[in-house]
């Protein structure tokens, strides 16, 4: 799929769990290439040995301090004259103590004498008393008990951080994520998210809950065709892609054949030629059926069927029943070359969509062996480089497609802006500079390319030039008025280089009312209502996202999202803690 139609990220990432866009505020700023994270990129890391290690120890001294275990008569003594919350103390010290020399029973002990001891009023000390109880059955792995006491630390002192990260730890160990992702994400506001050790448990559940609920979903979702715009956005991208050009003249239908004078070169009614005459007329609902029926009765253009059967299936999300076309036209050894290096490009995004780079590695290769003059090949191997963060070869690959085809504008846009995002990365301000002066180039020579302009102002937004950005957005929007996804990105520049909340929201709702499809704006409108503070209308945006997802990854990342989002809801209405909202 073209870039533009959302930010570009690399693997390697900005340092920042996506999920944290529902969740961080501050100053807004570009953190990776065409994103816009709200935060502050000096928190992305915390700092060298400031939180975080790991909570073990209980709370308290380790030990009394010298000459206070004296003779025991004298400790006797002692403790008849000492009030009970001082005992109570006494009795954690010397549990603490056993923690510290590994006898957890002893300690378990000490800690419930300690509870014992405690007048109820003494509530900071009694919620200490359970959470260090708490931590010597953490060491026996007890986790139920981790979690039953760690919720009396809580019930005691709300905001009690050590107590909530415990059980947090605790639950997820007994699988309970839900509850554990509300834990983490209290302790995540309340360390104001410096602590990298919980930043981290809160990622790793949310990605968890992610997958789990879009394996389920993903399975049983309901086909969806994309919108005309996205389905054009996509057979652009190819340039030697037999299925996507227009009928030509001796493939016209019978009866139209019959209409111009000319000799019917097809004798029975073919199926893939309707679906052809469909794609023209922007009909896509039928292209599927029609594919089928041509396949089913063996017709003359049964690869190129199955090819355009595939495409459809993958543009509607539906991977399973695309795969074995894919194949199938894959090894038809007979098959026009040019139809199986298609059918391997298209699997080979299929499997980076699936996370697997290695098949979909693979996939490419063999289209590169099999049409070594394919265009099409390189350029999309190139953007899986870009993918991977394999730059150099990226930039390899974009040459090539550029030596086949000089008039690839898309190549040449999208080889600037692998060499700006290398540049970007490794702080090379000359390297930096020499690819922005490249865009230049690039749409001066290619004043149509909507994707030039595109990546240029993604460009120019990391490099903060933001009026420029601007300008190559409405470039866009000038080439290309129904394309959603630029305004999205116009909404975004506008809250970071103006701060302007209201327009910002209304490109974005712009976006959404020229292709209400357009996931990328329902996912962007979510994660500025999750930062309004507006959290069920942060979930309703996620949910309609959700429901547009066109693979399963998507979906997983747009359910943490949502989830994200709802574990702060929860968060603020049994602890009142929300993070600062623009």
């Amino acid at each position: 799929m073209m870039a533009a139609s959302k930010p570009v990220e690399a693997q390697s990432g900005s340092g920042l769990p996506r999920w944290q866009l529902a969740l961080l505020i501050g100053t807004p700023i570009v953190v990776g290439v065409g994103a816009v994270y709200l935060w502050n990129r000096s928190r992305t890391k915390a700092k060298e040995g400031k939180g975080n290690g790991e909570r073990k120890t209980p709370e308290g001294r380790a030990s009394p301090v010298q000459g206070q275990d004296g003779a025991a008569n004298r400790a006797s003594s002692e403790q008849e004259n000492m009030s009970p919350l001082d005992r109570a103390q006494g009795a954690k010290n010397k549990g603490n103590k056993y923690f510290k020399a590994g006898k957890y029973e002893q300690a378990i002990q000490c800690y419930t004498e300690a509870i014992a001891l405690c007048p109820k009023e003494q509530k900071t000390d009694l919620s200490t008393f359970y959470q260090n109880r708490a931590a010597a059955y953490e060491q026996q792995m007890k986790w139920a008990e981790v979690v039953q006491d760690c919720t009396q630390a809580v019930a005691l002192n709300p905001r009690y951080i050590k107590a909530l990260f415990r059980r947090a730890k605790a639950l997820e160990r007994l699988d309970s994520k839900k509850e554990c992702l509300e834990d983490v994400t209290a302790v995540c506001i309340l360390e104001a998210f410096q602590n990298q050790q919980s930043m981290l448990l809160a990622d790793k559940v949310l990605k968890l809950l992610g997958k789990e609920k879009a394996k389920d979903k993903y399975k049983n979702r309901e086909p969806l065709m994309p919108s005309p715009q996205f389905i054009k956005s996509y057979f652009s991208s190819f340039t030697d892609d037999i299925i996507s050009q227009p009928l030509q003249k001796g493939e016209k239908k019978d009866e139209d054949k019959d209409k111009e004078g000319e000799a019917s070169e097809v004798t029975e009614s073919s199926g893939y030629l309707k679906a052809k005459q469909y794609m023209e007329e922007e009909n896509y609902d039928k292209i599927i059926s029609e594919c089928t029926k041509e396949v089913e009765s063996g017709g003359r253009y049964t690869a190129e069927a199955l090819l355009l059967r595939a495409t459809f299936y993958l543009l509607i999300g539906n991977a399973t029943a695309a795969q074995p076309d894919l194949d199938r036209v894959i090894n038809m050894q007979d098959a026009n070359v040019k139809l199986r290096a298609n059918a391997l490009i298209k699997r080979g995004s299929m499997y980076m969509q699936q996370q697997q780079p290695m098949l979909s590695t693979q996939d490419f290769n063999m289209a590169a062996e099999i049409d070594t003059r394919n265009a099409d090949v390189y350029h999309h191997r190139g953007q899986l480089k870009i993918l991977l963060d394999q730059v150099d070869e990226a930039v390899g690959d974009f040459d090539e497609c550029i030596l086949l085809r000089p008039d690839s504008a898309l190549a040449q846009a999208q080889k600037c802006f692998a060499l700006y995002r290398q540049a970007y990365t490794g702080n090379n301000p000359s390297q930096v500079q020499t690819a922005m002066d490249g865009f230049d180039d690039v749409i001066r020579r290619f004043p149509k390319c909507a994707e030039g302009y595109a990546l240029y102002a993604q460009a120019l937004t990391d490099q903060q030039q933001f009026g420029k950005a601007d300008e190559m957005y409405d470039k866009c929007i000038d080439l290309e008025p129904d394309n959603a996804t630029t305004y999205v990105h116009k909404g975004l520049l506008q809250l970071q280089w103006k701060q302007d909340l209201d327009l910002g929201l209304d490109l974005i709702s712009k976006a959404i009312e020229i292709d209400n499809k357009c996931d990328f704006a329902y996912e962007t409108m979510g994660t500025i209502e999750v930062q309004r503070g507006n959290l069920d209308k942060a979930i309703d945006m996620f949910n309609k996202a959700i429901n547009l997802a066109k693979s399963e990854m998507e979906m997983a990342h747009l359910y943490s999202l949502c989830d994200a989002a709802y574990a702060q809801t929860e968060v603020a209405r049994k602890y009142g803690l929300k993070p600062p909202t623009l």
